[in-house]
């Protein structure tokens, strides 16, 4: 077992311009410590030792609630999607990265220290191709916060979707759930 880089990131609970495309070519193709430390710094190194060497490779993002995990690991992925992009890719990295609202709705909580918490973790395998172009991924997650379901700790919510299937509840799709607002189901929201 070989540990490589280690990247200590601070959430600032706020947009920075430290993210953007350009930033992102300005680390593409560099060296790890010609550039300041990001996380794009790291995304590039385990790119170029996956086409160096042909071998997976492996960026575990870590830390506590409200940390930015979930920010950062999107980050990364935002990287790969744009330094294996081609002119003729099939989109499938858009796809990837289009699958995290989805995952978080059904996962994601308002807590008392982030509106948006993932109460799940996550293992996301991103597939590539020969040339080093997505082809794919796999979203696995697991240990996910079940009692939440049915118990809110106060000032804290229940899992965005059910909220947004509530605020559905007219469309003609969901009628048949029979679903209420959501302040008339206090057993499944608070």
């Amino acid at each position: 077992l070989v540990v490589g880089i280690i990247l200590v990131a601070i959430n600032p609970y706020k947009q920075l311009p430290i993210y953007g495309d350009a930033i992102i070519h300005a680390y593409s193709g560099q060296n790890m410590g010609d550039m300041d430390p990001h996380i794009f710094a790291v995304a590039e190194e385990a790119y170029k030792q996956m086409a160096r060497n042909n071998k997976n490779q492996s960026i575990i993002v870590s830390g506590e609630s409200g940390a930015g995990k979930t920010v950062s690991a999107r980050y990364t992925m935002r990287y790969f999607a744009t330094v294996s992009k081609s002119s003729s890719n099939a989109h499938v990295e858009d796809k990837v990265l289009a699958s995290n609202p989805i995952t978080e709705a059904v996962g994601n909580a308002k807590t008392t220290r982030n509106d948006n918490s993932s109460r799940f973790g996550k293992y996301t395998e991103i597939s590539f191709d020969q040339s080093y172009q997505i082809i794919g991924a796999n979203m696995r997650t697991y240990l996910l916060e079940k009692s939440r379901v049915v118990f809110q700790s106060e000032n804290e919510r229940n899992y965005h979707i059910f909220y947004q299937l509530c605020a559905s509840a007219m469309q003609p799709e969901f009628k048949h759930l029979k679903l209420g607002k959501s302040q008339e189901n206090n057993l499944l929201f608070i």
